[in-house]
């Protein structure tokens, strides 16, 4: 038995720039970080039948990798070579289209399981390239790069993708202290909303490769705002932190009407009334978590107007340990 795990995430700034459409003409910048909140996949090599049994949301037993309808799982075992004998089954902290990377993180700790089980070595830095071809070219997905780097790697991280979609990762630089604050500031709301996020990453993949000034210009926007992001965070200055991130949300609507709805836009502006600085709806928008970027006298005021408005806070540390072998028996 062979068990798993690769952390979610929580973007700070870049969001967007990590798609194939924007990076290879400008070159991508994501800064992130990895929390604990995770996917988990346990792996089981039979012993005597040859059949595969997959168990998701839905349980399917197939006798070949490539009769599998969950596309992840039937791209993955085909692209590890995989010809049956398992079982392998899939769980999560977090529900699915959430805009945490949760896809991102399934391919990873998947990849990672069938890797262990074949007894092979990659890097992390293999296994991320690995699960973003499973996902964006296997199973022909509107992704980039940032969720499975994130999940392989954890921690506070920079990416920078080259035009020829090479990654460069390097740890924010930050003290404890600054990390301890950051963490105490960031506040997660689940605002009940699970959304597909596939429409919107495809929109956004046409218009930049169509050259639509408005969404090129905001990804051009929130690259640049995430360079600001990275100084602030690693010169502590965090109150600046906050406002930039609401300079990256408000260039980051601009993008797509799909990125928010009334009611996001009512919650975020209550968040701000309460003494946010600032705040984003994780991952491509339309729903899921919204973070908030508060100051220590502020935050039980925002947490008792996100609980009249019905949203319910996650709790969370930052997770630095990225995918890891949990049991291997």
């Amino acid at each position: 038995m062979i068990t798993t795990r690769a952390p979610l995430r929580i973007p700070l700034g870049g969001g967007g720039t990590d798609l194939p459409s924007y990076y290879e003409n400008y070159g991508g910048f994501i800064l992130s970080a990895g929390i604990d909140k995770f996917v988990y996949i346990q792996l089981n090599a039979l012993k005597v039948e040859n059949f595969i049994r997959v168990k998701y949301a839905r349980t399917e037993r197939v006798d070949l990798p490539e009769d599998i309808q969950h596309p992840l799982l039937r791209e993955s075992l085909l692209h590890a070579d995989i010809a049956g004998g398992l079982e392998i089954g899939a769980m999560s902290d977090v529900p699915g289209r959430t805009g945490m990377g949760s896809s991102g993180s399934f391919t990873v700790a998947l990849l990672a399981a069938l890797q262990e089980h074949k007894r092979e070595q990659l890097s992390r830095h293999e296994l991320a390239e690995q699960a973003y071809h499973v996902e964006g070219v296997r199973a022909g997905q509107p992704v980039g790069k940032h969720d499975h780097y994130l999940a392989a790697f954890g921690g506070l991280t920079c990416l920078d993708i080259a035009s020829d979609g090479t990654v460069t990762v390097s740890a924010l630089e930050v003290s404890l202290h600054v990390l301890e604050e950051l963490r105490n500031s960031v506040l997660l709301f689940f605002t009940g909303i699970e959304r597909e996020s596939f429409d919107i990453l495809s929109q956004q993949e046409s218009d930049t490769r169509r050259g639509q000034a408005q969404v090129v210009d905001s990804l051009h926007e929130v690259k640049r705002l995430g360079y600001e992001i990275k100084s602030a965070l690693e010169q502590g200055e965090l109150e600046r932190f906050g406002s930039l991130l609401h300079e990256h949300w408000t260039a980051k609507k601009r993008r797509s009407d799909g990125v928010t709805r009334p009611d996001i836009d009512a919650w975020y502006e209550a968040g701000r009334q309460s003494g946010a600085l600032g705040g984003k709806v994780m991952g491509a928008g339309g729903g899921g978590f919204l973070m908030f970027f508060c100051p220590a006298e502020h935050r039980e005021k925002l947490r008792r107007r996100m609980a009249a408005e019905g949203l319910r806070e996650m709790n969370f540390q930052f997770d630095m340990a990225g995918v890891k072998l949990l049991m291997n028996v």
